[in-house]
This record gives structure tokens, C-alpha cells and sequence, in this order.
């Protein structure tokens, strides 16, 4: 007598894993959400904002810039200081900049986050290099600001912001156009003659 299961009631046990599996791969999203909630990380920032507010002078927040490569950019990566005081409702500006070391044109897209993620619903972009994709050609060197507003309502144990970027490279997805100087045109141009 064997000791495997009849074929059907295999089947029926494989159908649930694999309804469970899918079932799982939708919920990951809400589950990550709420786990960025009670650990604090990863505070998703909306996109350019455009309002105005008055600033209070009674109070300053420290805001602290991070700058991260994801695996495989190879672009140098960096703000220009570490940190500002800011006082909340004024507008400030931080630059970053980037540089690409290879020998040929990458666009790369930036990606926000703030911390404690209860502060980033008061963390308001009016300008960033995020909102768009970045191209550099090769050995391009550039400086992008990102003009931000620290909210009045911020609650008043947040003293700390990071602002942290990470920057992607896509160039496969979003390929660049490569930059010809007039003297490549041109040899070009005879060449077909």
C-alpha cells in the first residue's frame, strides 16, 4: 500500500497553495504600508506642492540629506551639506549634486523618502529633481535644488526630518539621447560621402 495521497486531493492542496501564494502577493502592499507606519521608514512624500505659508520664528527644525545609490547606479551622489535649520512654513533650498563617471549617457529617476514617516505629510516639495528624470551625458557634472516648505503643523515633538534619496539608474527602460558635438557631425556626415 503506498502512502502518498490520491491524486485529486493532492491537486486540491496545490490549488490552495497556489490561491493562497496569490492572495499573499496582494496583500504585501498594504502589510509593507502598515509596517513603514509603526517603524517609522520609508515616508512617502506627495509631488510638488503650491501653497504658501508664513514662517514661525519661534520654532526650528533640523533637516538632515541623505543620498543613496540603488544597486547598480554608479553615478557620484551627494548633497551639498549634510544638514539645514529651518523654521517651518519658510522656504528652503537644498542642492545635490551628480556626476556621471562612465563613458556613455544614463538617465536616472530619484526617489524620496522622509523620516519619521508621521512628518512627511508636513514635508512639502515646491521644487525637485524628482519629479522628473535626470539625464547626464558622459563625465557631466550637475547641481539639482530641491525647494521644499517644512509645514507650520508639523507636530511639535518632530525637532528631526531626514530627507533621503535614492537614485536609480533606468537607463534601460528610458534610454538617453547621447549629445554629438559638431566636429563628431560632421566627420560623420563626410564619411557618407
Amino acid at each position: 500500500m503506498s502512502d502518498s495521497l490520491p491524486i485529486p486531493r493532492l491537486v486540491r492542496r496545490l490549488l490552495l497553495v497556489v490561491v493562497a501564494m496569490f492572495a499573499f502577493g496582494f496583500a504585501l502592499v498594504p502589510i509593507y504600508d502598515v509596517m513603514c507606519q509603526a517603524f517609522g521608514i520609508n515616508g512617502k512624500t506627495a509631488g510638488a506642492y503650491e501653497g504658501a505659508q508664513t514662517a514661525d520664528e519661534a520654532r526650528e527644525v533640523r533637516v538632515q540629506f541623505l543620498a543613496t545609490n540603488a544597486s547598480g547606479m554608479v553615478w557620484e551622489f551627494k548633497p551639498v551639506a549634510d544638514q539645514l535649520s529651518v523654521h517651518p512654513g519658510s522656504s528652503r533650498e537644498m542642492r545635490f549634486i551628480a556626476y556621471n563617471p562612465t563613458d556613455k549617457p544614463m538617465t536616472a529617476q530619484a526617489v524620496p523618502s522622509v523620516s519619521p514617516s508621521k512628518a512627511a505629510a508636513y514635508f512639502h516639495k515646491t521644487e525637485c529633481f524628482c519629479f522628473t528624470q535626470q539625464v547626464l551625458q558622459p563625465g557631466e557634472r550637475i547641481e539639482m535644488p530641491v525647494r521644499f516648505i517644512v509645514d507650520r503643523d508639523l507636530p511639535a515633538d518632530v525637532r528631526h526630518l531626514t530627507l533621503a534619496y535614492t537614485l536609480f539608474d533606468i537607463t534601460s527602460r528610458q534610454p538617453p539621447v547621447a549629445v554629438v558635438d559638431q566636429a563628431s557631425l560632421v566627420a560623420a556626415k563626410e564619411s557618407l560621402q
